[in-house]
C-alpha cells in the first residue's frame, strides 16, 4: 500500500471531516483515533518526508533515525504505551529491548550506569553512593517519581474533559500535580540530599527534555526518569516503522496523507475553523482542523493576525519559551556493531564538573568551553533488522545543545547552499564532537567512513520550529501552570495536539494525540484502547 501522495504530483480531492496539519506522531496518533471511529482524516505535512521526529533519512549506505533514540516501558506488553502502540499499529510495531544498561552517565571518567528495572536501577546507584544518607535520598527520589506518575494522570486527563466538567472538578485534578510541577527539578532534589555528585546523577538524561536542573519542572523531570526505569527499547526496522504501522488505520478508513504539503493558514470564518489555504492558494475546506505544528507556530504563523488577535490567541503565545535547540551528528561505519565491539546503551557525557546548570551558563557565555552535555547513541547496534537492511555497515548520533543565535547570521538561507563560512563553522563542530566519540568509544577512530552535521537551522527548515527547537516549548514550572496548553482552543472546530499540550519526548507527543481525540469524541480513548484485546 502506498502510505503518501506528493501534493505538488497531485491534488487534494474529496471531502474530509478533520485535517490535520503535520504528520509527526502527535498528529498521526490523533488521526489514526479518529480513523477507528469512522472519520476521514486528511493529513498534510510540508516535509517530503513523513513522520515528523519519527522519520529516517539516507546517505549512501547508511540511515539515521531523528528524534527517536530510545523508548521506555513498550517493551513490557502490560503497560499503557506499549498497548496503545498496539492498538495504533494493530499490533504490526515491534520494539527490541536494550538491555540491563540502558544509559551510562559519564562525568570525566566516571560512569554510573542506569540498569533496567526499578530495584536493579536503585541497587546499582546504591554501590556508587554506599552512604546511608545517600542510600535513603535514592529511594526516597525513586518514590518521587511515582508520586508524580500518580499525579498526572488526572492532570493531563482534564486537559480533555468539557468544559463545564473542567470548571467543576478541574483544580482538583490538578491539585497534586500543581504542587510538584511548581518545584523545580533542583529544589526537589535538595530537600533530599545535599551530594552534588548524587543531584548530578540522578539528572544524568535531562537532555531528554532540554533544561538543566535549576530551570526544569520537577514534574517534567519525574516522568522521563520513571519512563526509563524499566529499561529501553528501540524500534524494530528503525523508528520509520511508526509512521508505516499506523498510517494504513487512516488510509483505510479513507483517509489520505500528503507530503509537501505546505499550509500557510489555518482559515478561520466567525469564529470557526473552516479549512485551511495552502502555499499556493488552493483552499481545502474541512469541518475541523487540528494543529500539530505547536502552540507558537499555530497561534504566531498558521492564523492571521486578525483571527488570532480576536481569539486573544497572540497574547497568549507570547507566554511561551521555546526549548533549546540541538546539533545532531549522524556518523556512518563500514564495520558492524558487533565487529566494533559497540554497545546498545546510549552515552550521556558531561564535564568533570557535577552541576548541570553551571556548565551550561559556562558554555553559553563562551562557545570554546566544553559542550555541557554529549549524547552518544547506537541505533545501528540497537535495532536487530539493520544489518538486514545494511549488511556491514552501522550508525552512530552525537547531539548536544547548540544556541540558535549562534546560527542566526545564516537564517534565511537554502538548505544545502548556507556558503563557505557556514559549512566551515560546522566542521569545526563535527570535529569537536568526534573527539568524544573516539575518547569513549576509541574502537570507532579510524573506522568512520561518513559524517554529517544538523543545526539549529536544519530543525527549523525540517520541522519549521522557527527557533530550530526541539521540544517545543520549555518544560519549565510556569508551562506546567499555564491552562492555555490543551486541546480546546478559543476558535470552534481548532483544536492542538504534540508535545506542547503533554510533555516533549515520543511518548509526550504520543499522548498528545490521544487527548486531542479523547477532547474531539468527548470519550476516554486510552480506557478504550485498554479494553481492546488484538
Amino acid at each position: 500500500m502506498k502510505l503518501t501522495s506528493s501534493y505538488k504530483q497531485s491534488p487534494v480531492e474529496g471531502k474530509y471531516d478533520v485535517i490535520i496539519v503535520g504528520s509527526g506522531i502527535s498528529g498521526l496518533a490523533a488521526g489514526a483515533l479518529l480513523a477507528k471511529e469512522g472519520r476521514k482524516v486528511l493529513i498534510l505535512e510540508r516535509h517530503y518526508t513523513p513522520g515528523g521526529f519519527t522519520h529516517m533519512f539516507k546517505r549512501k549506505d547508511y540511515e539515521w533515525d531523528v528524534g527517536i533514540h530510545y523508548i521506555g516501558e513498550v517493551h513490557k506488553p502490560s503497560s499503557v504505551l506499549a498497548q496503545v502502540f498496539k492498538y495504533l499499529s494493530n499490533g504490526q510495531l515491534e520494539w527490541a529491548d536494550m538491555g540491563e544498561v540502558y544509559d551510562k552517565i559519564i562525568f570525566g571518567d566516571e560512569v554510573f550506569d542506569f540498569r533496567s528495572g526499578i530495584e536493579e536501577f536503585k541497587n546499582q546507584l546504591k554501590k556508587y553512593f554506599p552512604d546511608r544518607a545517600d542510600q535513603q535520598a535514592i529511594d526516597d527520589y525513586v518514590q518521587l517519581t511515582f508520586d508524580v506518575a500518580k499525579a498526572s494522570g488526572g492532570f493531563f486527563a482534564e486537559r480533555a474533559v468539557p468544559k463545564p466538567i473542567s470548571f467543576l472538578f478541574g483544580r482538583f485534578m490538578r491539585r497534586s500535580m500543581n504542587k510538584i510541577a511548581s518545584q523545580t527539578t533542583r529544589q526537589v532534589l535538595e530537600g533530599i540530599t545535599k551530594n552534588e555528585k548524587l543531584i548530578g546523577v540522578l539528572t544524568g538524561q535531562y537532555g531528554d527534555y532540554g533544561l538543566p536542573p535549576a530551570q526544569s519542572s520537577f514534574a517534567m523531570h519525574a516522568m522521563v526518569a520513571k519512563h526509563y526505569f524499566r529499561g529501553g527499547s528501540y524500534p524494530v526496522g528503525g523508528s520509520s516503522r511508526i509512521f508505516d504501522t499506523i498510517a494504513p488505520i487512516i488510509l483505510n478508513a479513507g483517509g489520505a496523507i500528503y507530503t509537501n504539503a505546505d499550509v500557510k493558514e489555518i482559515l478561520v470564518t466567525d469564529g470557526k475553523a473552516t479549512g485551511v489555504r495552502m502555499a499556493d492558494d488552493v483552499v481545502i475546506e474541512a469541518p475541523m482542523v487540528i494543529s500539530s505544528a505547536g502552540i507558537m507556530n499555530t497561534y504566531n504563523h498558521l492564523l492571521s493576525t486578525a483571527a488570532s488577535q480576536k481569539a486573544g490567541l497572540k497574547q497568549v503565545s507570547g507566554d511561551f519559551i521555546p526549548s533549546s535547540a540541538h546539533l545532531s551528528l549522524y556518523i556512518g561505519l563500514k564495520h558492524t556493531a558487533e565487529e566494533l565491539g559497540i554497545q546498545k546503551p546510549n552515552l550521556w557525557i558531561y564535564p568533570a564538573n557535577y552541576n548541570h546548570d553551571e556548565n551550561i551558563a559556562r558554555f553559553l557565555a563562551d562557545e570554546n568551553e566544553p559542550f555541557p552535555v554529549v549524547y552518544i547513541s547506537f541505533p545501528g547496534a540497537k535495532d536487530p533488522d539493520f544489518t538486514n537492511r545494511f549488511p556491514g555497515r552501522t550508525t552512530i548520533e552525537i547531539i548536544t545543545i547548540a544556541p540558535y543565535e549562534r546560527f542566526k547570521e545564516w537564517d534565511g538561507t537554502r538548505w544545502k547552499h548556507r556558503g563557505e563560512e557556514y559549512e566551515a563553522y560546522k566542521e569545526k563542530l563535527s570535529q569537536r564532537l568526534l573527539e568524544y566519540l573516539y575518547k569513549y568509544v576509541p574502537q570507532t577512530q579510524g573506522k568512520v567512513d561518513y559524517y554529517e552535521l544538523s543545526t539549529p537551522l536544519t530543525t527549523k527548515h525540517f520541522i519549521n520550529y522557527q527557533n530550530g527547537e526541539i521540544y517545543g516549548i520549555d518544560h519549565t514550572p510556569a508551562r506546567f501552570a499555564n491552562r492555555a496548553l490543551r486541546p480546546q482552543t478559543p476558535i470552534k472546530g481548532l483544536y492542538l495536539t504534540g508535545q506542547d499540550i503533554v510533555t516533549a519526548g515520543i511518548g509526550g507527543a504520543l499522548f498528545g494525540g490521544v487527548i486531542t481525540a479523547s477532547a474531539i469524541l468527548n470519550k476516554n480513548m486510552v480506557k478504550q484502547m485498554l479494553s481492546q484485546k488484538l
